[in-house]
This record gives structure tokens, sequence and C-alpha cells, in this order.
């Protein structure tokens, strides 16, 4: 018994749990990742960002979504196939109103990476290839009705980026976290204050000088997979006429309503970031009726109202 109790003393304590913040720049936005585990974490999220980079980033030359772009013969890996099971789940979900296939029509309205802004482009001769039901999946090969489409992952990316590194963190026994990509979040259990976690809904504000950002909501949670989507900060003018960076992909018009921003929680957060694209796809009416048959989802909507902002909110929205 007195062997067993030294050899208890001279062994060495075990490793205390902390609270690390990483952050940085990934994907063309930031990240922002709190917490509490035994050790720094840095290396190994930025090793699983990259490899997220390596599949879906459109600003990557050698990523598996830019050689399906460019018509390469090129084996998806699954990180790719789990966003287009995903994605063409939504597309279903929303009759359209979300699809990966929409790049042709961002590019023409002016919205796509050294895209130039026109008056009046000729969508009728672009939708001959933009639907998500003209893509398909074989036998790890993108396989496409047109080689000119092409894929714009930028509305379920960030999302899906938010779901890798939570559960990365949760493989290396985190149970409390909090990861932020660009606005999309993954919150569990508390923060170092011991506290639930504290995130904010922006409030979309538009006056002649631009947008502002403040806080409309600030929700506190200790479990949540969010996203935000919003035509209020991506638009131009053309002869007094707004266009926002929102396309409806049925249409191949910028979209024209009331709904100026609608976040979305599910339960993963690619999933609230498909949704919360869609919805801004669909308008407040059609936004709320498909997050109604999501038994998954909740959205708070925010729209505008003469002068004033409205807030709508679904039936399972807390």
């Amino acid at each position: 018994m007195v062997i067993a109790a030294l050899l208890l003393l001279l062994l060495p304590d075990s490793p205390k749990a902390q609270y690390y913040h990483n952050q940085g720049n990934i994907f063309g936005t930031y990240y922002n990742i709190r917490y509490q585990a035994t050790e720094d974490l840095h290396d190994a999220i930025q090793q699983r960002l990259q490899d997220f980079d390596h599949s879906l980033s459109m600003f990557n030359p050698n990523s598996v979504i830019t050689h399906i772009n460019r018509n390469d013969s090129i084996t998806t890996d699954p990180l790719f196939e789990a966003m287009y099971a995903e994605a063409h789940a939504i597309s279903l979900l929303s009759n359209g109103a979300f699809d990966i296939t929409v790049r042709p029509l961002v590019n023409a309205w002016g919205f796509g990476n050294n895209s130039q802004h026109t008056a009046s482009p000729n969508v009728d001769s672009i939708m001959a290839f933009v639907g998500y039901n003209k893509i398909r999946l074989i036998d790890h090969h993108l396989v496409k009705t047109d080689e000119r489409i092409t894929l714009d992952a930028s509305a379920i990316a960030k999302g899906y980026a938010c779901d890798v590194v939570a559960n990365l963190l949760r493989e290396n026994g985190c149970e409390n976290l909090l990861v932020d990509i660009g606005g999309e979040v993954v919150l569990q259990g508390i923060n170092q204050q011991g506290n639930a976690w504290r995130v904010g809904i922006t409030r979309p504000t538009i006056d002649a000088m631009g947008a502002e950002q403040e806080l409309q909501e600030v929700i506190e949670s200790c479990q949540l997979c969010m996203a935000t989507s919003g035509n209020y900060l991506q638009y131009y003018f053309v002869n007094s006429e707004r266009r926002s960076h929102t396309i409806d992909p049925r249409t191949g018009s910028p979209v024209q309503h009331s709904l100026l921003s609608a976040t979305v929680t599910a339960s993963s957060c690619m999933r609230a970031d498909a949704l919360a694209t869609a919805c801004m796809v669909l308008g407040k009416k059609e936004a709320l009726d498909m997050i109604e048959r999501t038994p998954d989802a909740a959205c708070y909507l925010i729209v505008a109202d003469a002068d004033t902002l409205q807030v709508i909110t679904s039936s399972r929205w807390q």
C-alpha cells in the first residue's frame, strides 16, 4: 500500500482543460473559434480547414469544385459528396430556390469574381445551363447535362465548415465550444465564465451612405447551429434600380421583395446555411411555409415595412 501511494505521488499531473481562442482568415472571410481543451488544437483546426479548402473553395485553383467547374476529370471526395447531398435535399425542399448551379447567373449579374455590372444580361440563354436537376453524382464523379454548368457552394460552405471544425473539436474531447466562420455559428456547452454562449443577429440598416451593422437580437444558448443570409450588404444600382446579390435560380433574376435577412437554426450549420439562402430567395411567406415544413429548423426573418423593420419568427423559434 505504501509503495502504491508513493507511485501515485510520483505520477505527473494530468493536463487541466482550459479555454483556447483561435482566429484568422479563411475562404475570403474570418474564423473565430473558442473551446475548452487540454491542449491548443489550432494546428489540427488549420489542417481540417485546409482539407475543406482543397475540396470546396472556388478560390483554390486545385480544389475539387474548381476542377469540376473546368470540366476536368476528377474524383469527388467525402466533403464534396456530403455538400452535394445536402444541397440536393434543400433544392428539393425549396422547389429550386436553393441551387448550387446558380454561378453563371451570379456572374452574369455582376456579383462573381471579376464580374462587371450589366444593364440586362441575356438570362434566357444562361438558364439553359442552370438547374440542380441537370447534375448528378455517379460513382464519385459529377455528371453534367451541359459542360457550361458551373457550381457555386458559397451559400452552404461556410456553414459546412463550421460543422467540420466543431466535429474535430468533439473528436478531441471538447464539450464546450463555439465555432464562428464568417457569421455562421456552431456552439455547444458553456463559455469561459460558465454561462451560455451569446451570439447576435445583425440589424439590416440601409441609408444613403450604405449599410451599418447593429445588433437586432442577442441569443443565449448552450446548443445551436445557426446561419444568416441577407441582401442588404451586396447590391448595386442601375438606372435607380437596386439589384441584390440574391439571385433566384428559378427566374434567373435578382429577387425583389421586402425580406432583408433570414436567420435559420437547424440540426447542422450546413443545413441552416442553405436554408437561410433559400429563405432569401423565397421571400417571407414562402420562407415561413418552407421552414414550418422542416421539423429540425426554425427561422427569424427581418422584413422591411415602410420605414421600419418587422421581425417574423417561425413557430419553433425560441
